[in-house]
């Protein structure tokens, strides 16, 4: 019979790339692509199990119909932050990353009213979908002062980012962490552009998702689906 590990495994399997296709940009989920994954993941367990365990349909087919929903709402929950808030969101190996409006004053630190939207949506989308992911804030600066006066100005508006999140938000503080880039200048949005007067591009957070996988609900562990 296919274990537990190999069925969580597979619907692993069918998530990831299911989101792959929602972060390149894709309204909804495929729902070909969908369907053949889980035909593949049905052939596979029926060629392991042999019929002998009659549970086994019936609980894949709760949890297409859990990951199927789950998917739905993220690619809504994605596709609304884009539109709304002019949000980026890149599908990376193993992350996912968001560019989100998020900017600051010149040689500042503190959160300003106007981003506070956009990282409250942001907060239910991991709240819902990435409940146990890791979080990383990254703070960049435009390239005035100094490498390291910047290295320093980017951790304070990362770890404001992450204070933010994590006491207004009540995401997990050990799941946030904050990590500085500065003045990269592979990183710039705006190349060359620094000063008060310019450059309000570069000085930005991004936050990166990262450990993407299928968690099973709470629900599901007590079917025994697991």
């Amino acid at each position: 019979m296919l274990s537990r590990i190999g069925l969580r495994e597979g619907l692993m399997r069918v998530a990831t790339l299911t989101l792959a296709g929602i972060t390149a940009g894709c309204a909804t989920v495929g729902q070909e692509q969908f369907d053949t994954e889980v035909a593949a993941l049905r052939a596979e367990i029926e060629r392991s199990s042999s019929g002998s365990d009659s549970r086994t349909d019936a609980q894949l087919a709760q949890l297409e119909a859990r990951l199927e929903a789950q998917l739905d709402g993220l690619a809504r929950g994605l596709s609304a932050l884009e539109s709304e808030f002019d949000v980026t969101v890149q599908r990376l190996a193993t992350a996912v990353r968001f560019d989100m409006p998020v900017y600051f004053g010149f040689d500042r630190a503190a959160l300003r009213p106007e981003a506070l939207p956009v990282l409250g949506r942001f907060a239910g989308v991991v709240t819902e979908y990435y409940p146990d992911a890791l979080l990383t804030v990254e703070g960049f600066t435009d390239s005035s002062g100094s490498a390291e006066y910047n290295l320093a100005l980017g951790q304070r508006r990362a770890e404001a980012v992450q204070r933010y999140l994590v006491e207004s938000e009540n995401l997990s503080a050990n799941r946030v962490r904050a990590v500085s880039y500065g003045e990269d200048t592979g990183r710039l949005v705006a190349p060359g552009q620094a000063g008060p007067d310019a450059g309000w591009q570069n000085r930005r957070v991004v936050v990166v998702i990262e450990h993407l996988e299928y968690e099973p609900t709470a629900s599901a562990v007590a079917e025994g689906a697991f």
